[in-house]
């Protein structure tokens, strides 16, 4: 919505006809949910509803209301069952409302809440791969490096921060509570001194490490020898990601260790 809602913005100003398509009410099993919108100018769709034959209809509706230069606010909103209406098998019934976009109000849309609260240290490759991924997603990213040079240039979405910063581990206490880490640094030490801060708020709500097993051993051993609870130490997710996804590279690991976090978000027991 973030994306949608700067797009939408932008469309304003440069007062480009377009069409906000909302998803207003639904009953029972529907693509989206209410509050879902879209937008459609003539040669370009940012957003979608749920795809399949109600976005294709609906897309079709918006383009036929721009090209009949409607200036009205808002055309009747369209009631659609979806089994009956467009043969789609989800069965749940939903409006649709269609705005033109010069009478809409998208500095007032609400900014969905972040999933998560991210602390990501390490800008090497991993991260990169990460960022990219979480760019498209509602979550706030702190992402910390010691080094300015790895930071890759030009622009970061709103929601992602660089924090170059040194020692990097005394970011650890900017953190809220119950925030996520995921420490991919370049170095042993430094994940081992950010371990050490990340288990001594003990507030974290999810703790990804990159490494192997053995380093997941070594890591829990040195760490108990500093006094941090087992229990504790247990909950560091090293190896990250997702078991079953194979493969080292770094979109590889990177999807698997976000689908992990928004599994974690999602109140599901992290694997």
């Amino acid at each position: 919505m973030n994306g949608l809602r700067e797009t939408a913005l932008r469309w304003q100003a440069e007062r480009r006809p377009a069409v906000v398509v909302e998803v207003l009410h639904t009953l029972g099993s529907v693509p989206r949910e209410a509050g879902t919108c879209m937008l459609v100018a003539a040669e370009e769709v940012h957003g979608t509803i749920g795809g399949g034959h109600l976005e294709w209809q609906a897309i079709a509706d918006a383009r036929a209301l721009l090209a009949q230069a409607v200036p009205a606010a808002a055309r009747p909103e369209q009631r659609i069952a979806l089994g009956p209406s467009l043969g789609q098998c989800c069965g749940g019934v939903l409006t649709l409302r269609f705005t033109a976009l010069a009478h809409s109000a998208p500095a007032s849309w609400p900014v969905p809440a972040p999933r998560f609260h991210l602390q990501l240290y390490g800008a090497g490759h991993v991260g990169r791969a990460v960022v990219g991924l979480l760019a498209g997603l509602p979550c706030r990213v702190n992402w910390v490096d010691e080094r300015e040079s790895e930071f890759p240039p030009g622009p970061l979405p709103p929601h992602i921060e660089r924090v170059c910063v040194e020692p990097v581990q005394a970011e650890v206490a900017a953190a809220p509570a119950g925030a996520f880490y995921l420490v991919l640094t370049h170095s042993h030490a430094l994940d081992l001194a950010l371990a050490q801060a990340i288990l001594a708020r003990g507030d974290f709500g999810w703790f990804g490490l990159i490494g192997s097993a053995t380093k997941r051993a070594r890591f829990e051993h040195r760490l108990r020898e500093r006094g941090f609870d087992a229990a504790l130490v247990a909950r560091i997710n090293c190896p990250i990601g997702l078991p079953g996804i194979k493969g080292k590279e770094p979109e590889v690991i990177a999807l698997a260790v976000v689908a992990q976090m928004l599994q974690a978000a999602g109140g599901e027991p992290a694997a």
